[in-house]
């Protein structure tokens, strides 16, 4: 397999920064950043210490549930992964709405595992929590390669995640500048507040653009820079207020959202921060290659994406697309598109193009719909945060 690995940020020669943040191994991509003080370590399984539970907190309804379902086209006696148990919406709908098929759940988050855990109590081993990252799943022995029917990939951040302050996911809830999906099940992994104190100007403004799409990554990378020699950021709220900071207090809330509602400037700077803390590209393409390795032939893949950099690498995973040539296409091209920009704008279907040439290796899949799937206007007048989701489905050959 082709390296693919994609170096975003430009390293200084300065000896203080000399020991790999992250490096990923060979037929990785996207990510490869340097900086003093941070460092990634092997982790431990262990789930003696849970998070507290919120055992009264009801769970959430996915986005597209009926759509999803429809795409899953569910068998009797069928083996189904769930990939992100989250809050356990899509695993408790399908137990329920199936009564003979068995789902392994799949979670990299410990809290998510624990209600995976209670969950499984009320459905007699049809339910087995599993936990563990994409890239862990291969090595899990309670998976074997084509015992898999369906598999569900809800990609990036569980609303249970967002309404924990604690967590650090969410810029309108003060907390923690965490951001670890995996909690401590990796000690040393750095903490978003880690990143935003130790990582120079230039690495900053590079992850901005390249993870969160923001057109003024420069200045908010010197505004984090030029308030963290005073002070170290260590809040959710107080990261907010330094970006906000470094705007006219008229753009605070100027950006629109795909529904036209208000949206905080800090927005695009959080989603590219917890991408980076948490390595949500590679363990996306992970994810995928797991899907292709433990699904049977004719099994069926449903992938929900909630941003476009997440919907281009699986449009270009299920095509078939060359992923070694995925970074050619810099995210902050475009940006260039000016004033009319909206958050979580994404761009238009079609043939992606690299350099004039379609460039296409063999495919493994065969889409089951035309293009992607969006929500509805009923259900986003009730579940407003699914507003960017994109729903892509694909047959296993």
């Amino acid at each position: 397999m082709n390296n693919l690995i994609f170096r975003l940020v430009s390293l200084s020669s300065r000896s203080d920064i000399s020991t790999a943040c992250r490096t990923r191994h060979h037929g990785r991509f996207y990510l490869h950043v340097w900086a003093s003080g941070l460092s990634y370590r092997h982790c431990h399984q262990s789930t003696s210490q849970l998070p507290p539970l919120i055992a009264e907190q009801p769970l959430h309804k996915p986005v597209m549930l009926n759509e999803v379902l429809h795409c899953l086209d569910i068998q009797p006696g069928q083996v189904v992964l769930d990939m992100t148990f989250g809050g356990g919406g899509h695993t408790k709908e399908i137990l329920n709405t199936y009564s003979d098929v068995t789902v392994l759940a799949l979670d990299r988050d410990p809290v998510a595992f624990g209600l995976a855990q209670q969950l499984a109590k009320q459905y007699n081993g049809r339910l087995q929590p599993l936990l563990g990252r994409f890239s862990e799943l291969i090595l899990q022995q309670e998976v074997m390669p084509g015992s898999v029917d369906v598999v569900l990939l809800d990609a990036g951040c569980s609303s249970m995640q967002m309404d924990q302050a604690q967590r650090g996911f969410s810029l309108s809830r003060d907390g923690p500048l965490d951001m670890r999906m995996d909690g401590d099940r990796y000690p040393d992994t750095p903490r978003a507040a880690d990143v935003v104190n130790a990582l120079d100007q230039k690495s900053l403004a590079s992850i901005l653009l390249a993870y969160g799409e923001e057109r003024h990554a420069r200045k908010i990378s010197s505004a984090v820079v030029e308030a963290r020699s005073i002070c170290p950021i260590t809040r959710t709220q107080q990261l907010a207020s330094v970006v906000a900071g470094s705007f006219p207090s008229a753009a605070l809330y100027a950006r629109k959202d795909k529904l036209e509602r208000p949206s905080h400037v800090a927005t695009k700077t959080f989603q590219a921060l917890r991408i980076f803390v948490n390595d949500e590209m590679n363990e996306l393409h992970a994810g995928l290659r797991a899907a292709q390795t433990l699904l049977r032939p004719g099994g069926r893949l449903c992938v929900l994406t909630f941003h476009s950099l997440e919907d281009r690498l699986v449009k270009r995973f299920l095509s078939g697309g060359d992923m070694a040539t995925l970074d050619q296409r810099h995210p902050g091209q475009r940006l260039r598109r000016g004033a009319g920009e909206r958050e979580g704008e994404e761009e238009e279907e079609g043939e992606e193009v690299m350099g004039g040439n379609r460039t296409k290796t063999t495919s493994h899949w065969s889409p089951l719909q035309r293009g992607v799937t969006t929500p509805g206007k009923e259900e986003l007048a009730e579940n407003p945060r699914g507003r960017s989701a994109k729903l892509r489905a694909a047959l296993r050959c």
